[in-house]
């Protein structure tokens, strides 16, 4: 008596599942160390925040109260300290105050472009920066039309806009034929406004990159120097506060170019990066 073999019947072969179940479980186990790694690092990462946000508070309320006691000197400091260790756009603008209080316009204006740097909305650091330039009769630093564009957003927004599009139009490109989706009118149509917004953050993305060049002048009558050599001879003199864009640099010194085309060398400790502390 023959056998008959059912219709549609599978050949299954032992070796080939216990592979693919062996496969499986080696994937699971490495997903669930991933997911273990990243839990370890986020309850690191919280420890040291909250370990971190009481010292901060401290060190606030210690230069708020040295500012508002007329301290300005002590409050400066403080504020520099707070700045250098939890850099934000509002330490930066209290340092700027207090340095202002202390006469020192290089560098009031040099804490509030960094201030502006991190946080472009804040109306109080803009009119401060106004009116410091009116006082000291500065002029405001000429940007390119992409630097321009670079000032609409804090400086890290870009990054990701950019970052973000790229990756949402490369992976609805290559994802469907990947998985064998089938392919969707709106796959394009994301695809699409990814792309663009990578095209238009690029701009801004160079803008950043350039606007990093900046730097402020932090002490009254700077020379602007023929060589990078103590004894150079001074082309020009720098006031307190003017920003200039650094080119390249030589040992201790800077070559600049300053908003009215002059260029010379200064010395790095005269000159402050807007956007670094």
């Amino acid at each position: 008596m023959k056998s008959e073999l059912r219709s549609g019947a599978e050949t299954r072969n032992p070796r080939a599942d216990f592979a693919r179940r062996w496969i499986f479980g080696l994937r699971c186990l490495g997903f669930g160390f991933r997911i273990a790694v990243l839990a370890a690092v986020l309850a690191r990462l919280d420890s040291v925040i909250q370990a971190a946000v009481p010292a901060a508070g401290t060190a606030f309320q210690e230069a708020s109260a040295a500012y508002a006691r007329g301290a300005y000197s002590d409050s400066a400091v403080r504020w520099s300290d707070l700045a250098r260790e939890h850099p934000s756009a509002g330490a930066f603008h209290n340092l700027g105050n207090a340095e202002w209080k202390r006469d020192r316009v290089g560098y009031a204006i040099l804490a509030w472009e960094r201030a502006q740097w991190l946080d472009p909305f804040d109306a109080n650091t803009r009119a401060n920066l106004r009116f410091a330039r009116q006082q000291a009769q500065l002029g405001a630093p000429d940007l390119a039309w992409y630097e321009v564009c670079s000032t609409w957003l804090p400086v890290d927004a870009w990054a990701w806009i950019a970052s973000g599009g790229f990756w949402v139009a490369v992976g609805l490109v290559a994802l469907p034929g990947i998985f064998r989706w089938r392919k969707a009118g709106w796959h394009q149509a994301v695809s699409a406004a990814g792309f663009a917004l990578f095209l238009l953050a690029a701009p801004a993305l160079l803008g950043v990159h350039t606007r990093a060049e900046l730097g402020v002048i932090r002490l009254a009558d700077t020379p602007l120097r023929l060589t990078p050599t103590t004894e150079a001879q001074a082309l020009a003199r720098l006031p307190a506060g003017e920003v200039v864009r650094w080119e390249r640099s030589r040992r201790n010194y800077l070559y600049v170019r300053a908003g009215n085309d002059a260029a010379g060398w200064v010395r790095s400790s005269e000159f402050g990066s807007i956007s670094s502390e």
